[in-house]
């Protein structure tokens, strides 16, 4: 399984304290992100609750807790945004990291074109889940935790969609 962050856009909140929690640095923008995880065949298999798009892919995985809950014979891949994982679980599989100062080794380099290739297909199905343009436009609704339902059905859809191709 890949495991891997998205984040949608929301509307820029009225509280000075919200727009602070929800600004992604990332995206230059008020954002709501979610963890996802995905077989190699891009089916959606995993999806976590919508948090602010300040908080990292990895703090947001640990709160959540669900590698502990993975058993150690499935593989998870995740990008450098779970560094750190690879320490705390046996079967956490990231790409090598550049050494400040110094170049990745030839083999290296290839380690992390081979990972990518694999890794591609979680950004396939984050690309199929907002090919339904309610998920990828300016999130405007305060019916709370809609847009959590928003994003499961448009993964339920994208899966729909792989079954029925």
């Amino acid at each position: 399984m890949i495991l891997d962050g998205t984040e949608r856009p929301v509307q820029r909140p009225q509280d000075s304290e919200s727009q602070k929690q929800h600004y992604s640095g990332k995206k230059k923008r008020h954002t709501r992100k979610h963890i996802t995880a995905t077989t190699r065949e891009k089916r959606v298999i995993l999806l976590t609750k919508a948090r602010p798009g300040k908080t990292h892919d990895k703090r947001q995985l640990d709160e959540e807790d669900l590698v502990g809950n993975i058993p150690d014979e499935v593989a998870v891949e995740g990008d450098l945004g779970f560094q750190g994982l690879q320490n705390e679980f046996d079967n956490i599989h990231l790409p090598h990291k550049k050494p400040r100062g110094k170049e990745l080794s030839a083999q290296q380099k290839q380690e992390n074109r081979e990972f990518s290739a694999q890794r591609v297909k979680c950004e396939h199905a984050h690309a199929g889940i907002k090919r339904y343009n309610a998920v990828t436009q300016v999130y405007r609704n305060r019916v709370p935790d809609f847009d959590d339902r928003l994003m499961l059905t448009a993964a339920g859809l994208w899966n729909f969609y792989l079954d029925a191709a």
